[in-house]
């Protein structure tokens, strides 16, 4: 996993950054809906499920806008990680609690498949973090398909340092003959603003109606 520094001096954003960062340090939350009728489709012809294709393609685009990369190294030096591997939330009917798993992250839909049906058959056991190691290169999913909400917000209390975003899936809902997905996006002001977000929402759209490009 490579970590990439940002240059502050020439960084454009440096202004911005500093001060969303040090005066007025604060998050955002946008909930989208995303249009997944084709998707689920061909995820059925292929008997295939649907909420690792949904991680996929969150990942793919995050993999894409290095603004949904970024965080602080050791050294508390601002930059983003190369490839960023997603974590993701498993529920356990039994005890009702949910396990949080992470997989590779691949460029190919099949592979990240395979690897994704490997770990939860290993891992989901109810413990909140089942695998030994997590990389510091992860980004949190969570999933709440009993809830087809409308807007949705995360109050993460820290010291303003955790900058990745953060993705709630919600439960999916038929709109004019579409099924629709709705999604929650958290990000941090200092690194992301509603420009990187719009073209996030933009790409993942795209991604989810053109799916038989990358459904293999």
């Amino acid at each position: 996993m490579k970590f990439i520094e940002i240059q502050m001096e020439q960084w454009p954003r440096k202004a911005h950054y500093e001060h969303y960062k040090n005066n007025i340090p604060c998050s955002y939350s946008i909930t989208v809906d995303i249009d997944i009728t084709n998707l689920l489709i061909r995820l059925k012809e292929r008997g295939m499920k649907s909420y690792p294709a949904q991680v996929f393609m969150i990942s793919s685009v995050v993999n894409q806008l290095p603004e949904f990369r970024m965080t602080m190294n050791s050294d508390q030096r601002l930059g983003y990680w190369e490839v960023i591997d997603p974590m993701y939330t498993v529920f356990d009917p039994i005890t009702e609690t949910f396990s949080a798993v992470w997989t590779k992250y691949d460029s190919c839909y099949n592979t990240f498949y395979s690897a994704y049906l490997q770990d939860t058959a290993q891992y989901t056991c109810g413990g909140l973090f089942p695998q030994e190691y997590i990389p510091p290169n992860t980004f949190n999913i969570s999933s709440v398909p009993w809830l087809d909400f409308t807007a949705f917000n995360i109050n993460v209390f820290s010291d303003g340092n955790y900058l990745l975003p953060i993705f709630t899936i919600g439960k999916y809902k038929k709109e004019n003959g579409k099924i629709m997905m709705p999604l929650a996006i958290q990000c941090h002001h200092a690194v992301c603003d509603g420009y990187h977000v719009g073209k996030f929402v933009e790409t993942l759209r795209e991604m989810a109606i053109n799916c038989d490009k990358w459904l293999l």
